[in-house]
């Protein structure tokens, strides 16, 4: 329908960004596939039909309402007229929906065709206590995350590691608080607080809200509705303040000082300032409308591919696959950071002498290889894979508790928001080495038995 109306660019669009929310709709109804019915759906929030459905899909495919808006010259709900808005413009945002409702609809499929509940348990997790054996495997990856890190070989296996212990770290406090023992309370508390705090200090908004998201859904089962009220209050209060407190925390980190001092200025700016309220709605309305969404960008790629620059084809598939081999193995191996941003350059979006990194999203380089069949076959095989590798998860580590919400949710963390080829193949190849190297040490170490 979108696609019929597409001399009507407005229409179109919103016709386009309506049919996620009836995928969303006919996914959690069972139309398509019956929901998993092994657990009530609330103790299954951290399986990919779930969370990683409605991050992925809903920052890929909804969020673009705030560029739109912003195109038709509100603010809010403000109408302010606009200057720089064009029936071109439209055309290509129009145009950027209906392949964000393509991608949509192929990842949901594709997900949907390789989930198979419930899984043939193998092993079973052999802990007294589920809180203890968290806290353990947060406090044995967080120096490994400090080690490895330095050593260019194994750097992946190392960024794996310190996502691991951030998970665990939250997924321990929640559990001890679920076992109420008091002694874990306060150990994860302690530990909870010490990740947090390091993620403010990271630079980035995702790892802040991701902590908060996970600790909330872990909890959700315990006290259900009870819940709901508060963590949904955190999480506004987070993305009302943190565009403002990152932005803040960036500009004093560039002038030199250390971070936990960049953090502690960031933070009494926002308490001692007098103008707050008006701050944080210019830098919410632009974070909204060029952060959250990257249909901006979006739309740059597809105004000059295949118009000016030609389709990528296999090029980009090639280079990601080169991605994965580590550095050790090949000294001459090209930097990928470099091999990545010849995207932008040659659509002409930044200039090669700029000091930024405009990385493409995922579905924008399954575009710019093969246009539409690209995107289909793309988000497809998306969806697919991250299904599969939950699956695999469940089936070595006992079940869903340590494979799904630990492993998958903690060494994947990437599939939650995309990136673009060569950084996502690299990821999630090693990341998936890495459920194999923890699964042998668990068996060795008899922290998972056969059944």
């Amino acid at each position: 329908m979108a696609l019929l109306l597409a001399d009507l660019p407005k229409v179109s669009y919103i016709l386009a960004w309506l049919g996620s929310f009836y995928l969303f709709y006919i996914c959690y109804a069972g139309k398509i596939k019956p929901l998993p019915n092994d657990r009530p759906v609330i103790e299954q929030l951290f399986r990919p039909v779930f969370i990683l459905h409605v991050i992925f899909a809903g920052y890929m495919a909804c969020t673009s309402i705030f560029y739109f808006l912003n195109a038709l010259g509100y603010e809010y709900s403000t109408y302010l007229g606009n200057s720089y808005a064009t029936d071109s413009l439209f055309n290509e945002i129009a145009k950027c929906q209906r392949l964000y409702v393509l991608g949509h609809a192929a990842f949901l499929h594709g997900l949907l065709s390789a989930m198979r509940y419930p899984v043939e348990k193998k092993y079973i997790a052999n802990a007294k206590s589920m809180s203890i054996l968290l806290f353990v495997i947060s406090l044995v990856t967080l120096p490994l995350n400090r080690f490895l890190v330095n050593i260019d070989a194994v750097i992946q296996l190392g960024v794996q590691m310190g996502n691991l212990s951030i998970l665990t770290g939250t997924v321990a406090f929640a559990f001890a608080i679920n076992e109420k023992r008091r002694n874990m309370i306060i150990a994860t508390g302690i530990l909870f607080g010490m990740t947090f705090a390091n993620t403010l200090i990271s630079g980035f908004k995702e790892p802040v809200i991701l902590s908060v998201v996970l600790f909330g859904l872990i909890l959700l089962p315990v006290y259900g509705k009870k819940l709901i009220p508060v963590f949904g209050l955190a999480i506004v209060a987070l993305f009302l303040l943190l565009p403002t407190f990152i932005g803040k925390y960036r500009g004093v980190a560039s002038s030199g000082v250390s971070a936990i001092e960049a953090r502690d200025q960031a933070l009494n700016s926002i308490v001692d300032n007098e103008n707050l309220q008006e701050e944080l709605h210019n830098n919410n309305w632009a974070f909204l409308t060029d952060r959250i969404s990257e249909i901006g960008m979006f739309v740059n790629y597809t105004s000059t591919t295949p118009s000016k620059v030609p389709y990528y084809n296999l090029n980009i598939v090639k280079q990601a696959i080169f991605s994965i081999v580590p550095r050790a193995f090949w000294p001459g191996k090209p930097d990928t950071e470099s091999m990545v941003m010849n995207r932008p350059y040659n659509a002409g979006i930044i200039s090669r002498d700029a000091v930024v990194s405009a990385k493409p999203a995922y579905i924008v380089d399954c575009y710019l290889s093969f246009g539409h069949l690209g995107v289909l076959a793309g988000l497809f095989f998306y969806g697919f894979i991250a299904q599969y590798i939950a699956l695999k998860s469940e089936e070595l580590f006992g079940g869903y508790f340590l494979g799904t919400v630990v492993i998958f949710t903690g060494l994947f963390q990437i599939l939650l928001r995309g990136n673009c080829f060569e950084f996502m193949f690299n990821t999630v190849f090693w990341s998936f080495v890495s459920v194999f190297l923890i699964f042998n040490f668990f068996k060795a170490r008899s922290i998972i038995i056969p059944i």
